[in-house]
């Protein structure tokens, strides 16, 4: 049963961060990029800090240098995908940052030696395609942006893994504030060397930075830390890419963007991507085995 609710909070996650991608651009037309990450990070630190203030009863030196790690890959991912889409296109943006779902496989057969599970890997490469029809506009010209935005898939892809990996021996809120708490150190410190030190108050600059905040950052991570204690790396990064696809329905419903053929094709490879993961086709297997019988 934990398994299926770790999965679950994984999904939620990932519907999420869908809809943060509508309220992110309403976010940006009143802050900078920076500012963005570094009012989410800092506001997600101290909800959390509030909320679960017994929790950093358990702060010790193992679990600090974990936190640190892991808010170093997610401000890291973060600030490369920003700079990145000022030289791409947002969809080559998108695209390129869910490549991370091929990486978080290969990662493990790296670091554990661990044989690569075929259904798995089939998951994750139809996931890619399937963003692909999503967002990609078909274009072969590769530019900086692009490398950046490749670079900052490599970084989502070792938080997904570490994640796992520290998430096994320790408490999973603790090393979600950690990890909240350097990721905003780190953000503030580049707001400030920036000097982007004048912030917008008006409601709905300050709506959607709290929701962003509260929701894309505090809530959806703190499910992820909580969810990959009971599921694997691969299969995570599989379940949360699918945020591309809840972008697609936000922006349909919210956005009344049109709805087209591709993005059905899309949708379609992306489902068929989780159904291959978690399943592993059993239930063909199971079919084939009665018929023989």
């Amino acid at each position: 049963m934990r398994k299926y609710m770790g999965e679950i909070m994984l999904c939620i996650t990932a519907i999420i961060w869908g809809s943060g991608f509508v309220v992110s651009s309403i976010a940006l037309e009143h802050y900078t990029p920076y500012q963005v990450i570094a009012g989410r990070f800092l506001i997600g630190f101290l909800v959390l800090s509030i909320i679960f203030y017994k929790k950093l009863k358990l702060l010790n030196r193992e679990i600090i240098i974990k936190g640190l790690v892991l808010g170093f890959l997610l401000y890291l991912a973060f600030v490369l995908q920003t700079v990145g889409l000022q030289y791409t296109t947002p969809s080559k943006n998108a695209f390129l940052t869910a490549v991370n779902v091929v990486i978080v496989p290969f990662i493990a057969l790296l670091v554990y030696k661990r044989r690569i599970d075929k259904f798995e890997l089939t998951g994750a490469i139809l996931a890619i395609l399937g963003i692909g029809f999503l967002s990609l506009q078909f274009s072969t010209n590769i530019n900086i942006g692009d490398v950046l935005t490749l670079g900052c898939a490599v970084a989502f892809a070792y938080q997904i893994f570490y994640t796992a990996k520290y998430v096994k021996d320790e408490d999973p809120i603790t090393l979600t504030i950690v990890q909240m708490f350097f990721a905003a150190v780190f953000s503030w410190i580049v707001v400030l060397a920036k000097g982007e030190i004048n912030f917008s108050f008006e409601m709905e600059a300050v709506s959607a930075i709290l929701y962003l905040a509260i929701f894309s950052t505090t809530l959806a991570y703190l499910f992820q830390t909580i969810a990959q204690k009971f599921t694997n790396e691969t299969k995570a990064a599989i379940i949360l890419s699918t945020e591309s696809f809840w972008g697609m329905v936000f922006s349909v419903i919210l956005l009344s963007e049109v709805l087209t053929t591709r993005m059905i094709i899309g949708a379609v490879l992306i489902l068929c991507a989780i159904m291959i993961a978690e399943t592993k086709l059993s239930f063909l297997k199971k079919k084939s085995v009665e018929k023989l019988i």
